[in-house]
């Protein structure tokens, strides 16, 4: 039976330990539910059981060996290749072991190495973007219109035809709806509208070389060399060009949210509280003097907000002392006024097997001037009497309605984060501003993906030191020691600096889809790690000295590293530079695995042996190693090879 070796147990325990979140769960009714989808790297053991019992069978019948009758017979082109490329791979072992060992000689370099790749790792992380979730070219677009308070259904109405004629003149619209009356963000009004705005698909959207070398200037850094044809954001960009043109309308563009339940649109959304309990036009000339100073920073393209106390409005006095006198009660006076003028809900009808609701309210006409006022009555201990003797109206200017926010009078402001920065840079530009223009008793708070943003934050950084916890004392119980698991856990700061730099150079956010590759890359990392621990361990165990053990340990593992690390690789670069829906993340995803793998295996390589040779002396001084009696041919014959008739009491430890 095949034994199971110390390193696949360790690989298998590690990968199987590490926890990968692939998805979020959706939140319902504005609740969001901050579980991930949560699965373990389960195909790595289903793969290591595979190479336990099926392949071993399979390599046994199809790696038959050589019978002497084909010894002699003429190799073929694969053949051949295959025998000049073992020839090229044994020298570069053998010049990649001679480099290791000029590394353990200068231990001091392996020190400094270890000290630059945490520096490394630390600088890269805090110079790099943050995010929770990037927002990607769904193919559906929104705009909100909102028009000067008071401005009737028919204006609206001309001025929604206006906007949809030059929708209609963009190329890469399909189609597009208009909801007349109603806002997404401001809600319903006279003065209000929606439109809803579908893209033509990706591949109608042309986009040239020249675009794509402008979009690598103008911010997007190497990955505009890959950008989508003509993304949903330069649309926007079209969208707001086109229709500036139109005085008094205030137009918000924007894409849907990526989780839906939390907010109507991408981009940061907050609000404005008034904790004083003030006038509402103070607070609201507050409010445009903090959004004109945010509009004033480079990380927003635009902060604006559908709040406006400027709605004309009649303030109605009851007459009290009269109304009592004539037998009737203000409550009384009010609940006509809302039956004709505002409408009110009375019952229900059933008619062709559904269910309607019964509304009253007074016609249009008659509720076009305070003279209606006369015309409606409510009873009174003389008989009917119009509200008018009870009423006098007096105009006012007042918002539509008025929102709170954690029971504070509050303003909701939507901004959209200007091109290369990302929502991280923006919360921290609303923190900063906040702390400049906000008078006392006014404060903010964020809401929707900005908050779950806002809160994640503090919990990430304790989420991968508990990974690292956890992979330290898997291997602490795999080699019965606090001391050689250091060698695999150092080497991992490597990749991680590694896949903050790629993230960085390809222009994308610190997010969700970064932080499932560090998961990813540790699991990783600390397998090849353990690949090289383990074997020169294995040498160790058999009386070869320390030094030896890692170099031949180390050159043992190369080829299954780097087959294993560059196939990684290659098979991510189509995710790294993918395109279509999704784009954003799966970029984000594949540059950060590539940049961790790459230029971690390359350090972890030649730093990994000089850190094995360093705390396995430590843990020997602390605890002898006990050599095992049986003598190891094999490893005898490969130490041979290596040193070439070097004095047997130098590369052997009775």
């Amino acid at each position: 039976m095949n034994e199971i070796s110390g390193a696949i147990i360790s690989i298998t325990l590690v990968m199987s330990a590490v926890f990968v979140p692939v998805s979020f769960i959706g939140g319902t009714a504005g609740t969001f539910y901050r579980e991930f989808g949560v699965t373990m790297a389960v195909s790595i053991v289903i793969s290591a059981l595979n190479a336990l019992t099926l392949s071993p069978a399979l390599c046994a019948m199809f790696l038959k060996p050589h019978s002497k009758d084909e010894e002699g017979k003429k190799l073929s082109l694969v053949d051949r290749f295959h025998a000049a490329f073992n020839v090229q791979y044994d020298k570069i072992n053998k010049k990649y072991q001679k480099g290791v060992e000029n590394i353990i000689k200068h231990s001091v370099v392996a020190g400094a190495s270890v000290v630059v790749g945490i520096v490394a790792l630390v600088v890269s992380m805090s110079f790099t973007k943050t995010g929770l979730i990037p927002d990607e070219d769904t193919g559906t677009l929104f705009a909100m219109v909102s028009l000067p308070p008071g401005t009737s259904q028919v204006e609206t109405q001309k001025v929604t035809d206006q906007i949809d004629a030059m929708l209609a003149s963009n190329p890469y619209i399909e189609r597009r709806e208009q909801i007349v009356g109603y806002n997404f963000l401001a809600g319903q009004g006279s003065d209000q509208a929606t439109f809803i705005i579908k893209l033509k698909p990706f591949a109608e959207r042309e986009y040239g070389m020249f675009d794509r070398i402008k979009a690598v200037f103008s911010g997007a850094g190497i990955a505009g060399l890959f950008i989508d044809p003509t993304s949903s954001n330069m649309v926007l960009g079209m969208i707001y060009k086109q229709t500036s043109s139109i005085k008094g309308a205030k137009i918000i563009a924007f894409g849907p949210p990526m989780v839906s339940g939390f907010a109507m649109s991408n981009g940061l959304t907050f609000s404005l509280q008034d904790r004083t309990g003030g006038d509402l036009n103070k607070f609201f000339q507050i409010a445009q003097d903090y959004l004109k100073a945010l509009g004033e920073r480079p990380e927003f393209s635009r902060a604006l907000t559908t709040y406006n106390p400027n709605y004309p409005q009649y303030m109605v006095d009851v007459d009290v002392a009269k109304a009592k006198q004539a037998g009737t009660s203000p409550a009384a006076i009010l609940s006509v006024l809302q039956g004709y003028y505002g409408g009110m809900y009375a019952s229900n009808f059933n008619a062709y097997g559904k269910l309607f609701r019964v509304m009253i309210q007074g016609t249009p006409e008659s509720r076009m001037s305070e003279a209606g006022l006369n015309s409606i009555y409510v009873r009174t201990t003389n008989g009917m009497s119009p509200v008018g003797e009870f009423c006098t109206l007096k105009r006012v200017y007042g918002p539509s309605n008025i929102a709170r926010f954690n029971l504070f009078t509050s303003i909701s402001v939507n901004a959209t984060p200007a091109e290369g920065y990302s929502s991280g840079q923006a919360i921290k530009a609303v923190e900063e501003v906040a702390k400049e223009k906000l008078p006392q008793g006014y404060s903010y708070d964020f809401s929707g993906l900005t908050r779950s943003e806002q809160e994640s934050s503090n919990s990430t950084a304790m989420i991968f030191v508990l990974c690292i916890v956890f992979v330290y004392l898997i291997l602490s119980a795999q080699y019965e020691s606090y001391i050689l698991p250091l060698a695999v856990i150092l080497s991992i700061p490597f990749g991680l600096a590694g896949a903050f730099i790629f993230t960085m150079l390809f222009g994308h956010s610190n997010d969700v889809y970064m932080q499932i590759s560090l998961i990813m890359l540790i699991g990783l990392l600390a397998k090849n790690a353990i690949l090289i621990v383990q074997f020169a361990l294995e040498r160790r165990q058999t009386g070869m000295a320390i030094k030896y053990a890692a170099i031949l340990g180390a050159g043992a593992r190369l080829r299954p590293i780097l087959m294993t690390s560059l196939a990684m690789i290659i098979g991510l670069l189509p995710l790294m530079f993918a395109s279509g829906v999704g784009r954003n993340g799966n970029q984000t995803l594949g540059a950060s695995a590539v940049g961790g793998m790459l230029i971690g295996t390359l350090c972890q390589i030649f730093i990994v042996p000089a850190l094995f040779a360093f705390f396995q002396y430590l843990q020997e001084r602390i605890k002898p190693l006990v050599f095992e009696d049986e003598d190891n041919k094999d490893a005898a014959k490969e130490l041979e090879q290596y040193t070439k008739g070097a004095p047997r009491d130098y590369v052997i430890e009775e």
